[in-house]
């Protein structure tokens, strides 16, 4: 083998081994899989639900306290 094959043999090696990191360094920059879905939305979507349920309960607060003391109540009762 002259010194020219084993050169860019070595070569070959090398730019292929460079081409490889970057690509795994790319995608784990990129977050990995790209059909994981948008994680800003659903950081929202919770968020909105979060707020929705906070809201929900604010209301019906009063009538859920009813219902668990009336319950304790007739548990309790000899």
């Amino acid at each position: 083998m002259s010194n020219n094959t084993f050169f860019l043999r070595i070569a070959a090696v090398v730019s292929i081994a460079v081409a490889h990191t970057a690509l795994r360094f790319r995608t784990a920059l990129d977050g990995g899989d790209r059909e994981r879905g948008d994680v800003p939305g659903w950081v929202m979507i919770t968020l909105m639900s979060a707020v929705l349920v906070a809201g929900i309960l604010a209301i019906a607060k009063p009538a859920l306290e009813g219902l668990f003391n009336d319950a304790m109540g007739r548990v309790s009762q000899p």
